[in-house]
């Protein structure tokens, strides 16, 4: 089973998101758009476990502790960079509360998945497959992001269950944050 740990956003961040999203389609750019219902913040992709890791992985992030907090999204970008573009991300913030979360999670998973080193807090919006026009897509994505708030009161453990019409998130436990 493929399994991730993420932070699902507030309605108004996915439709802001999804808003944005509908704006950038063009002619020029071929980019495949996450679904507004599968936005996140993904904390650590564990990738394929076994069924009986499942009941361990659930018991170890039962007892990661954090307090709640609120982040909002701040700027778009790309990643890897300019040049060879290939993820349209949503940058967060506070960086620190949610650098904070991720190293809680990824460190208490030791020995599960990789290991995270560079850490972006992001919410990917889209997977960019080609640009004609590389400068004129760089300009459509010069723009000031709203910058709204989403509450973090918890993260969850999902199951990715990929299909021809792209993948299907199913909720396997929720933690609650104090």
């Amino acid at each position: 089973m493929r399994i991730f740990i993420a932070v699902d956003l507030d309605d108004s961040v996915k439709d802001y998101v999804y808003e944005l999203q509908r704006k950038l389609r063009s002619t020029n750019i071929k980019i495949n758009f996450v679904a507004k219902r599968n936005l996140h913040l993904t904390l650590k992709f564990l990738g394929e476990i076994k069924e009986q890791q499942l009941v361990e992985i659930k018991k170890i992030l039962s007892e990661v502790k954090m307090k709640k907090f609120t982040l909002n999204i701040n700027s778009i970008g790309i990643f890897p960079n300019e040049y060879d573009p290939k993820i349209l991300w949503i940058g967060l913030e506070p960086e620190d509360k949610i650098k904070e979360l991720q190293r809680l999670v990824d460190e208490s998973l030791l020995g599960y998945g990789k290991q995270e080193l560079k850490f972006k807090s992001h919410i990917t919006i889209g997977r960019i497959k080609s640009i004609k026009d590389k400068k004129e897509f760089l300009g459509s994505i010069d723009i000031n992001i709203e910058k709204l708030k989403s509450k973090v009161v918890n993260f969850k453990l999902y199951r990715s269950i990929l299909s021809k019409d792209g993948p299907r998130y199913e909720l396997l436990e929720t933690y609650n944050l104090k």
